[in-house]
Parts: C-alpha cells; structure tokens; sequence
C-alpha cells in the first residue's frame, strides 16, 4: 500500500509540475504575442489605422486604454499629500479630481477618418501647411511642450483633405512624446499612408520641463526636421520646402 500511495504521489507531482509548466508556456505565449503587437505598432509608427479601408478613408485611432479616473485621482492625491499640500483644504479639494481628468484630455486624441482623393489633375508639386499649432507632454517630467508644425508632402496618386494634416499631428501629440520621436512619426506615417513621393516635417516648440524648472531657460525653443523620400534625397525640392516653410506673411 505504501508503494502505491508513492507511485501515486509521484504521479500527482509530475502532473502537477506538467500543469504548472503548460500555465506557464500559455502565459508567456500571450507575453509574446502582446510584445509582438506592441513591436508591431511601433514599427507603423504607434498607430492604429484600422478597417474601413474603401480606398479613399481609412478610420484612425490610437489604442488607448480607457482610463481609470477613480484611480488616477486616488494617485494625484496621494501624490499632492506626499509633496506637502493639504489635500483637505478647501482650494484644493477638487485639484485631483482635475488634475486626474486634464491628463486624461491629454493623452486621447481624437478618431478621425484619413480621407483622401483621387490626384485627377497629375498635381505635382509641394502640399505643404505651415503652423499646425499642438500641445504634447514631454515624457520625462510629464510638463507640456507647445508649438506647430510645419508639414508637407509630394502627392504621388492621392492627395488628403488638409485638415486631416493637422488631425494626424494632433494624433502623435497628444501621449507623452518627446519632440524628435513626434516628429519622425508624423513623416512616416504620412508618408506610408499616402504612399507619397516625399514628405517633410518641421516642428517648433517650447518645453516647460526646461523653461520653468531646472535650466530655467526662459524663451528657449526646439526646432526639429524629418525630410523623407524626395524632400530627403533631391536638393532642389528639399530647398523648396525650407523656403516655403520659412516663408511669413
């Protein structure tokens, strides 16, 4: 009897280890595969353009997950009582509660419909907008950085509704970003969506992380470019861009 309670013991233990070792296998598939779709966003440029292609829109959001307000505030309270603020006086009462829902305006931007049309007239030449203005979060210190951006493009068989130029700045805005990563994203995801010749981005802004803390830099700015195809490799073209771009009044 001993010898069957062990061989029965051992049993149990190996299916046990086989069942622990099965749990652990599925829950490092969905690890990967959650890696996997978080590589595979990136390398669209953080984006999600999904379904609803019909040839001339494509529905555009970032996959955001909704957000916790109730624990968010919880969060701006506790870190409020930690700085020192009495988060029991009356002027403060409510800051979390805003403080918890102004970051949550921040980091969701707007679906939009990337509509484009069909380039019947062989157009040629620049597209290009300047002083797209925006307000991102700088990820280190999560204070705002405001400006615009100055976009173009060279339309190869579609051209797109000009609002949707600034829709899609708006779109890699509006997270926690750093200034040269916003930029090139925007370039890229212009230039693969309209399968353009060409695309340039000029971005300006001022970032309080650096103006109203630490340096302290008061009218400081940061100006960053990501030029692509055509904007990038012919001269002339890249010279035209710049001087439209600078271009006043």
């Amino acid at each position: 009897m001993a010898e069957g309670s062990d061989r029965e013991g051992v049993r149990d233990a190996g299916e046990r280890r086989a069942a622990e070792t099965a749990a652990t296998e599925a829950a490092d598939g969905e690890t990967a595969a959650t890696e996997a779709a978080g590589t595979t966003g990136a390398a669209d440029g953080e984006t999600a353009a999904a379904g609803l292609v019909d040839g001339e829109t494509v529905t555009v959001a970032r996959p955001l997950a909704e957000p916790d307000l109730a624990a968010a505030e919880r969060a701006a309270t506790a870190l409020l009582a930690a700085l020192g603020l009495d988060v029991t006086a009356p002027v403060l009462a409510q800051t979390p509660r805003r403080l918890a829902r102004a970051y949550a305006e921040l980091f969701a931007p707007r679906p939009f419909q990337l509509t484009t049309f069909p380039n019947d007239e062989g157009y040629d030449e620049l597209v290009l907008v300047r002083d797209i203005p925006f307000t991102s979060v700088c990820e280190h210190h999560l204070l705002p950085f405001t400006g615009t951006v100055t976009v173009a493009y060279l339309p190869g068989a579609r051209i797109l509704g000009l609002s949707k130029l600034a829709r899609t700045v708006e779109l890699f805005s509006r997270r926690p970003q750093v200034q040269e990563r916003m930029t090139e994203q925007i370039a890229r995801f212009l230039h693969d969506q309209l399968d353009a010749r060409g695309v340039g981005v000029i971005a300006e802004a001022e970032h309080t992380c650096m103006t109203i803390r630490g340096a302290r830099a008061v009218g400081s700015s940061t100006t960053t470019s990501s030029l692509l195809g055509c904007l990038r490799e012919d001269a002339r073209t890249r010279a035209e861009f710049l001087a439209l771009a600078s271009r006043r009044g």
